[in-house]
């Protein structure tokens, strides 16, 4: 019986921040234990607010641990498809040991080629995502690794994001106590558990309906090659509710979910409920059709906006359709919407796993699932060339049975970080986007004595 391994995935979304916690043996994923928590640190799928985003996480990791009966101390944690870019890399070196044979070293040099490109300062390589290696002039090779050979080339798509969007995750998640052992990007994510290896291969597309944005991503020969993020989610929905009813935010939420549709031609008038509006005492009487031409003038706005980026890079000629996922993905008709939309057919994805069966857990759930199944020329890839490189064994390690009651994850004291953990993934010189004006007074006290002998030195 092979030894089991524990994997965390930590979504961070506009709307609710989710855990899933799950174990991987005898080649099966089965959930342990998830978290989620509501989340008003970011706006339009960015933070905004360290501190609110930091408890919001806290507060799903606990939950999480409760849950499942482990304490958490490393993460897989989603980055959003906003303003992503994917280019193809290149890189080629030499095999110079003795024997020619090509061993990690090898694969670190020829990562590192790859790597050598201009990138804006402004954005920040998030993954490496190795399409073949060729070995002297042999192409078609996953993992060139104990071959012999002379020139190793490697041909590669490399996505970069938001600088800015990148750190905050970071600090976020280092904040709330917790070690990244993998950023993935969301779209990755999701092709992972709700595309089939046949329709990751011919190229589907896909969207994830989220709280506060929309992301369509498109599939083709297992890579990533298109993502798109239209600023608009379930979250515009219930304000544009809110907005014509004249109701509360929290009363619309619950009429969307109630009595909300996505294609008014199959509501009627005549059913009808109350609703709380503000400034009148008494409640007034609004009918689901006009719901729902609330609901669907917004929903075809969003899906219009998709249309066109996704016809520029012809997407709608891949024979795989849609896929739709994410929480706002719920609201009754949307698969009808999607299809007549688009013309194309649609097909709702909801994770199969117990404690999972909604769409919202999605991104949370595919996180475990990518870095589960991650082969390991993938975990080479998305470290600096200069690091230590994991092995298998060692990198599935993302959490530990709990052993003392948790309290609150921020207030203690971080664990010393694992060995075999690369130190990119414990940044030293994350600073919070509102750092506080006052030094301690030990460090001052450092800085005067320090200048002062110096000045001492100078005139003795």
């Amino acid at each position: 019986m092979s030894q089991s391994q524990t994997y965390v995935g930590l979504d961070i979304g506009t709307t609710s921040v989710k855990v899933v916690v799950a174990e991987y043996a005898n080649q099966r994923l089965n959930v342990i234990g998830t978290g989620s928590e509501r989340s008003d640190g970011l706006n339009r799928g960015v933070i905004v607010d360290i501190d609110k985003t930091v408890q919001a996480i806290t507060r799903a990791i606990q939950e999480a641990e409760q849950k499942a009966n482990v304490t958490i101390d490393h993460v897989v944690v989603g980055v959003p498809g906003n303003q992503i870019s994917i280019e193809p890399c290149y890189g080629m070196i030499a095999v110079n040991n003795e024997d020619h044979e090509i061993t990690d070293k090898e694969i670190r040099d020829v990562l590192a080629a790859a790597r050598v490109r201009s990138i804006p300062q402004d954005r920040e390589v998030i993954s490496i995502i190795p399409e073949e290696f060729v070995v002297d002039g042999f192409p078609g090779i996953q993992d060139p690794r104990g071959m012999t050979g002379v020139r190793l080339e490697l041909y590669a798509d490399m996505i970069t994001g938001p600088k800015t969007i990148i750190h905050n995750i970071r600090l976020c998640v280092e904040r709330a106590g917790l070690t990244i052992s993998n950023l993935v990007v969301q779209p990755l994510a999701d092709a992972s558990i709700a595309m089939t290896a046949d329709e990751r291969e011919v190229g589907t597309i896909m969207i994830n309906m989220g709280g506060g944005q929309t992301t369509a991503s498109v599939i083709h020969d297992n890579q990533l090659k298109f993502a798109y993020v239209d600023q608009e989610g379930g979250v515009n929905v219930t304000r544009d509710i809110a907005t014509v009813l004249n109701t509360g935010v929290e009363n619309a939420e619950r009429l969307k979910r109630e009595y909300g549709y996505a294609k008014s031609e199959d509501t009627s008038p005549k059913e009808s409920f109350p609703v709380e509006m503000i400034g009148k005492r008494e409640a007034e009487q609004s009918d689901e059709h006009y719901l729902s031409e609330i609901i669907e003038a917004r929903l075809q706005q969003t899906f219009e906006a998709l249309k066109e980026p996704l016809d520029q890079v012809e997407a709608f000629d891949l024979p795989g359709g849609f896929i739709i996922t994410g929480g706002a993905s719920l609201l009754p008709g949307t698969m009808d919407l999607v299809e007549e939309v688009f013309d194309h057919e649609a097909t709702l994805y909801i994770p199969d796993q117990v404690g999972l069966r909604t769409p919202a857990f999605t991104t949370a759930y595919g996180l475990v699932a990518y870095a589960c199944r991650m082969p390991d020329i993938y975990l080479m890839t998305e470290q600096p060339t200069n690091a230590t490189i994991r092995t298998r064994s060692k990198a599935q390690v993302s959490a530990k049975p709990r052993t003392t009651q948790s309290t609150s994850r921020a207030a203690q004291p971080r664990q010393e970080t694992m060995a075999s953990e690369p130190a990119q993934t414990k940044p030293e010189n994350l600073e919070p986007v509102s750092p506080s004006p006052e030094a301690s007074d030990e460090e001052s006290e450092g800085v005067w004595d320090h200048i002062k002998q110096m000045f001492n030195d100078m005139f003795s």
